[in-house]
């Protein structure tokens, strides 16, 4: 369980870097489901830096988790 956890906080992570490297850099498109969501809009940014605090938070989170 505790390994799900971390991998799920990793995804979410780098779901959110790519998401704000797309937006800063107009950059790394292939792995931004970001961009991909219809109901995301304009919020596209605001969306990455959740998701990278989401994901991180998930990872430390983890760690409290029994195996």
């Amino acid at each position: 369980m505790k390994r799900l956890c971390e991998t799920v906080g990793f995804l979410v992570f780098a779901q959110g870097a790519a998401g704000l490297l797309h937006e800063w850099f107009d950059w790394f498109h292939f792995f931004n489901l970001v961009q991909r969501l219809p109901f995301v809009g304009d919020y596209s940014l605001f969306v990455s830096i959740v998701l990278v605090v989401a994901g991180i938070a998930v990872m430390i989170a983890s760690d409290s988790v029994k195996e």
